[in-house]
């Protein structure tokens, strides 16, 4: 019998370290990760996630509760590091309320004051809820937290999108490293937010060079959802594959039906960057209101979080109406090939397929 090709040896080896059947992790999608999506991706052998970005304490340990009372496997939960309190500017506010209100409800003086959950109790939060992965987007955990996931054996994933951001990860601690290209869907995990835009690198540029330039297992994510993404991602070095987009349209994600049915038919070319939703840099739909927002003669975005307060009513309202040009449909590039079949069934295609490939 042949021996395993290079790729999948190293992939199986990391299934053997963290307990999986296939080498396929949930991107933790923060507001699009279910516990009913994690707990298929977990039955049918990969990792499931949860991205904790807008939950309190209370809100993380349900999930993880719900969870394990679905019988599932392994997860991870992500949490964003926070950047210092954002300059407010209140005529340039006054002149986003204005213009979201074509878009939506009035918006209220007070709604830029909204802010995400505390870190600190959120950190608090997941090591009570002991996932055996955490991982960080938009920078890197403070060392006494990074002591004390260790000393409570937990995997510190780290996402980087850059290779100088991959080095000081790894310096920092980090067991693995999260290889975020630009075609990912989402917000962007640069750890400088001013740079998210300039420092922009496709996964298959950005994929080998990080592996090349640290000694810990590289995963890769961004634009990867079918089975030759994830065998050309294990070709180039990666150990396992990360996909959100790629899961979006399976039923367990309970995405709202204009958004599932705009992903089926996206193009590349139809996702773009954005800012206008909230103040940090993400990839999504290039809807009516992405449009409009990066027209000439539109106010300019609001610094994180500050936007994200501003836009909530018109981000609820689309909700309601199921009205994806308003609605913040958050997109990777490779979005058309996203299934609209059950996860366990997605995720067994793609490493049956990638094995397929890599014989």
């Amino acid at each position: 019998m042949p021996e395993a090709h290079p790729a999948l040896a190293a992939a199986e080896a990391f299934c053997a370290a963290y307990g999986l059947r296939a080498p396929v992790l949930l991107a933790p999608m923060a507001g699009a990760c279910p516990p009913s999506l994690s707990i298929a991706v977990a039955e049918a052998g990969g990792l499931g996630a949860c991205g904790a970005l807008l939950m309190p304490p209370g809100a993380i340990a349900a999930w993880a509760a719900e969870l394990r009372a679905g019988g599932a496997g392994g997860f991870q939960i992500n949490l964003w590091v926070p950047d210092p309190a954002p300059a407010r500017d209140a005529a340039a506010e006054d002149a986003l309320r204005r213009f979201l209100a074509q878009w939506g409800p009035p918006v209220a003086p007070e709604a830029g004051d909204a802010g995400p959950p505390d870190f600190a109790a959120q950190c608090e939060a997941v090591l009570a809820a002991a996932p055996p992965v955490v991982s960080s987007i938009m920078g890197l955990f403070p060392p006494d937290y990074v002591a004390r996931i260790k000393a409570q054996g937990i995997k510190w994933f780290a996402t980087a999108t850059t290779v100088a951001e991959a080095r000081a990860a790894e310096d920092a601690g980090a067991d693995v490293i999260l290889a975020q290209g630009m075609e990912a869907g989402g917000h962007r995990g640069s750890f400088d937010a001013a740079r998210a835009e300039a420092s922009m690198v496709g996964l298959f540029s950005l994929l080998p060079a990080v592996v090349d330039a640290v000694k810990i297992p590289v995963i890769a994510t961004g634009g990867i959802a079918d089975a030759r993404g994830v065998a050309a991602a294990l070709l180039l070095g990666a150990a396992a594959v990360q996909i959100g987009t790629g899961f979006l349209r399976c039923p367990e994600a309970k995405l709202p039906p204009a958004w599932a049915e705009a992903l089926g038919s996206a193009r590349p070319e139809d996702t773009r960057i954005t800012r206008a939703f909230s103040g940090r840099a993400g990839r999504g739909l290039a809807t009516a209101y992405v449009r409009a927002a990066a027209a000439a003669d539109a106010p300019a975005p609001a610094p994180y979080p500050v936007q994200r307060g501003l836009t909530r009513a018109m981000r609820d309202d689309a909700l309601q109406a199921d009205d994806v040009e308003r609605m913040q449909a958050w997109a990777g590039q490779s979005a058309r090939l996203a299934p609209a079949r059950p996860a366990g069934e997605v995720l067994r295609e793609l490493w049956t397929g990638a094995r397929d490939f890599l014989r």
